[in-house]
Parts: structure tokens; C-alpha cells; sequence
């Protein structure tokens, strides 16, 4: 069984070809883990095709296939997803490994909480999206105008419907990081992200109401989590830059 690819210290100097071959490793492994998700996935294809189902409205609990071979083509592709998924620790952490010798010790300190504080934001967009959102857009779209449709819910259109919503609600998630980003590179400042509160609250009700929900109570539960993201950026980027003034690493902020 082949060994995988030392990692190589910081500035540690390397040929291409050892370059390459620590590359080639690592993409293997990558390989390696996909494949292994995706055998589990398939392994559990009902229990994971009975999660995205459950969104469903009680009169929709299965999906349409109008193809002959569409019910096991549709189960590889979910399958793969969900693979992905389970080998997304193991690929980017090879991607990190190939990646962590052209920074620092203390740079890779803050690239790796930036990372955890993504993952974190992540897990709360996916709980959000699947547990909030999901349910009452599917309970909308499903039953809007239904005196003139006969709504049958065909497979794949569902299943890419619900990764766009989970992955969209997983970006907006990311609006602190990427906020932090901003203020890093000196494109924003907490000064004028404070200045500008009203008009982020604003935008952010705009998207709030952009997207589906059957009553104005479930519209304002979708606001507050984007109203506390915004609120979060802002002192975040306040944090970020009282530690930058003082010289202390910048990741010592995410806890915050």
C-alpha cells in the first residue's frame, strides 16, 4: 500500500519533480476518499435519499422518475454528492498539506482558524437551510396557485433544487468571513461597515423577502439569522482590527 506524501516545512526547498510526485499523492488520495464516500453513500442511499425527501409536504412524500433508468442514475448522482461530502475533510486537508509550506507559523495559525470558523458558519448554514428555509419554500412552491396545477415533483429537478438552496444559504453564511476578508486587504473598514448599518439592514430585508416563505412570521424567522450575520460582521471586523493595532494574531478574533 503506498505511503502517502510527507508533508514539507516551511521554505524546505524540493525539486519539481518531488513537487509533482507529492502532487500526484495527494490527489490520489483525494481520489481515494471520494471513491470511499461515495461507496458509503451508496451503502446508504435510502436513509440518504429519505433526508432530502423529508422536506416534502406530507402529500408529496416520494418523487417523480419518468425515466427507465432515471431512479438508479439519479441515486449514483446523489451518491456522489453525498461522497463529496464525507471526503470534503479528507481533500482539503491534502489540499492544506501541499499548501502549508509557503506560509509561516503564524500565517498558518490564521489560515487554519479562518478555516474552522468557515466550517463552523458552514454547519450553521446547512442546519439553517435544511431545517428552517427548506421546509417552508418546498411547503410554498408545492402549493402555490394549486387549482389550475396537478404538481408532481420530478426527481432530479427536486434534488438540484434542494443542493442550490443549501449551498446558496451556505454562502450567505460566509458573509463574515468574507467581510474579515475585506477588511484585511483594507477594501472595507469597521468604520464605514458601522456608518452603513442601516443600508446592510435594508439590503438584507430586501434578500429576506426575495426569498420564499408562506407568511410574514416565517420571513422575519428567515431575517433574524441574516440580521445577526450582518451584526456579527461588523464586530468582527471591529475585533479584527483593535488585534491588528495591537500586533496580536489576527485568527485569536474568530472566537469572538
Amino acid at each position: 500500500m503506498a505511503r502517502l506524501p510527507r508533508r514539507l516545512g516551511h521554505a524546505e526547498e524540493a525539486t519539481l519533480g518531488e513537487h509533482l510526485d507529492e502532487l500526484r499523492g495527494r490527489v490520489m488520495a483525494m481520489l481515494g476518499a471520494l471513491i470511499l464516500g461515495t461507496v458509503v453513500a451508496f451503502v446508504f442511499h435510502n436513509d440518504v435519499l429519505n433526508w432530502l425527501n423529508r422536506p416534502l409536504p406530507p402529500n408529496h412524500d416520494k418523487v417523480v422518475a419518468l425515466g427507465v433508468a432515471e431512479p438508479f442514475t439519479i441515486t449514483i448522482t446523489v451518491c456522489l454528492y453525498a461522497g463529496f461530502v464525507l471526503a470534503l475533510p479528507v481533500i482539503l486537508w491534502q489540499l492544506w498539506l501541499f499548501l502549508a509550506p509557503a506560509f509561516d507559523p503564524t500565517s498558518e495559525r490564521k489560515v487554519l482558524g479562518l478555516a474552522l470558523f468557515a466550517v463552523v458558519m458552514a454547519a450553521g448554514g446547512v442546519a439553517f437551510g435544511y431545517w428552517v428555509l427548506l421546509p417552508r419554500a418546498i411547503h410554498f412552491l408545492t402549493n402555490y396557485d394549486n387549482t389550475h396545477f396537478q404538481h408532481l415533483i420530478q426527481a432530479k429537478p427536486y434534488y438540484n433544487f434542494v443542493v442550490t438552496v443549501l449551498v446558496g444559504i451556505v454562502l450567505v453564511f460566509q458573509t463574515p468571513l468574507i467581510v474579515l476578508a475585506l477588511v484585511y486587504l483594507g477594501i472595507l473598514s469597521s468604520r464605514t461597515l458601522r456608518k452603513q448599518r442601516r443600508m446592510g439592514y435594508l439590503i438584507t430585508a430586501a434578500i429576506a423577502l426575495a426569498l420564499p416563505g408562506p407568511d410574514p412570521v416565517t420571513t422575519f424567522l428567515e431575517l433574524l439569522p441574516m440580521w445577526g450575520l450582518c451584526e456579527r460582521s461588523i464586530w468582527l471586523a471591529v475585533l479584527f482590527e483593535r488585534r491588528q493595532a495591537r500586533g496580536a494574531p489576527a485568527s485569536a478574533t474568530l472566537g469572538g
